[in-house]
């Protein structure tokens, strides 16, 4: 645990250590870097080599059989969150920036550009998905029109240019991430909530929005839909009965079902939450996942 990041957002508690691990589809885990600060949200690079994760507004990457990470320059960005996602090519990392936009960013390091737009009111970027051919991000927007927070989904060229509306619902939406064939956005939601914050996990066409369906139709609170790249399964983080958001250090489940829902398994419980799997995580051969929590030592 010698390695520093950069000082910024939340910190661990005394005695609390995040603990980066990946886990395979029978429920071995390998722990491959421990911390006594908070990293969050791993990615996988699509040569299955790396790991990419967030930790201090920057972003680190670390070989898959662990040791010591190496911080990836993006250059004047220094305020990055937890919302990151890869081209599949693996040359471009697109990043949301507390200052409310998307960039992208070469993996290999260097200058951003910036993906999204200025608008007249409030529309704050956090980035989600990213379509199979690299073409398109999914991302949710929290806007204040009139005054309301609303919290919907999105998706913008990669390239930059228009931005396009799926959702326009005053119950929040969030984690919109692309099947592998590109035809649906996963996302979580409360489009169903019979109380406020009980997410449940739907699906809609990922052009237009249309054909929303629900998958998950349970107690829990559910979030942060991933699909396998063999589209196989559907991984998503399980918070308990009653809480609002995805915040951290709850009691939580890794959960794995099928692409069109139905019957779930628990691969892993721990204590976790925000920064566990914000973001994608799978391993390219759909054996594996990363993940992130946030034991307290005893």
């Amino acid at each position: 645990m010698s390695f520093k990041f950069p000082r910024r957002g939340r910190s661990l508690g005394q005695g609390q250590l995040a603990k980066l691990t990946i886990i395979d589809l029978d429920g071995n885990q390998q722990v491959i870097f421990t911390s006594d600060e908070v990293i969050e949200a791993p990615n996988w690079t699509p040569d299955g080599d790396w790991l990419v994760f967030n930790a201090g507004g920057k972003l680190f990457r670390i070989a898959v059989s662990g040791g010591e990470p190496e911080m990836i320059d993006t250059g004047e960005l220094a305020d990055l969150n937890n919302d990151h996602v890869l081209s599949p090519d693996g040359s471009t990392a697109y990043v949301s920036s507390d200052d409310g936009h998307l960039y992208a960013v070469p993996l290999a390091g260097g200058a951003p550009r910036r993906v999204s737009n200025d608008h007249a009111t409030p529309h704050h970027y956090y980035l989600h998905g990213i379509s199979p051919d690299g073409r398109t991000l999914s991302y949710v927007a929290v806007e204040s029109p009139a005054g309301e927070r609303m919290v919907n989904v999105f998706t913008i060229p990669a390239a930059g240019g228009p931005d396009r509306r799926l959702t326009n619902l005053s119950v929040p939406n969030d984690g919109p991430e692309y099947s592998p064939d590109g035809t649906w956005l996963y996302f979580n939601s409360e489009l169903a909530a019979s109380q406020p914050g009980h997410a449940q996990i739907f699906r809609m066409k990922a052009f237009d929005g249309s054909e929303v369906e629900q998958l998950t139709f349970d107690s829990r609170v559910n979030w942060f839909p991933h699909l396998s790249p063999d589209g196989q399964w559907l991984a998503y983080l399980s918070y308990p009965e009653g809480t609002i958001g995805h915040p951290p250090d709850k009691d939580v489940e890794l959960r794995l079902m099928g692409p069109d829902g139905g019957e779930h398994c628990i691969l892993a419980g721990f204590f976790g939450g925000q920064g566990t799997i914000n973001v994608n995580s799978w391993a390219p051969d759909s054996r594996r996942l990363a993940f992130v929590s946030y034991p307290m030592l005893a």
